[in-house]
């Protein structure tokens, strides 16, 4: 749905957990608060430890793996993300180690039903 300042939000999970998310292209992975990574039960502080550039400026950050992201019907597994230090964002970014993984699964899906109707038949899985 888009909301009031029209942009695109959502539900999805994380390792199993509800989170209510941004879509973001302009974020390279899943991006979310430490306050929500704890909330999440992710251990991020066994990451990797680095920086990350924000609209606020530079601030501390660790590379996480993902062990689930589910939006919908899609389960990604082992998606990349990234932890930032403190209260911001507020909501989980659906960055593009997310959004490329789901546009991939849509195309290989689109391309299995349009050439199984070129041949006469369609299978559901």
């Amino acid at each position: 749905y888009a909301n009031k300042d029209g942009h695109c939000c959502g539900e999805a999970s994380i390792n199993g957990k509800p989170v209510k998310f941004l879509l973001d292209t302009g974020a390279t992975a899943v991006s979310m608060s430490s306050a929500e990574a704890r909330r999440l039960g992710i251990d991020y502080v066994a990451g990797h430890e680095g920086a990350s550039s924000t609209a606020g400026g530079v601030v501390r950050a660790w590379g996480v793996t993902l062990n689930s992201v589910k939006l919908g019907g899609i389960t990604l597994n082992q998606v990349e993300g990234v932890v930032i230090d403190g209260d911001s964002p507020p909501m989980v970014l659906l960055g593009m180690s997310a959004l490329n993984r789901i546009a991939h699964q849509e195309i290989l899906a689109a391309t299995f039903v349009a050439l199984d109707q070129r041949i006469g038949r369609v299978v559901v899985n």
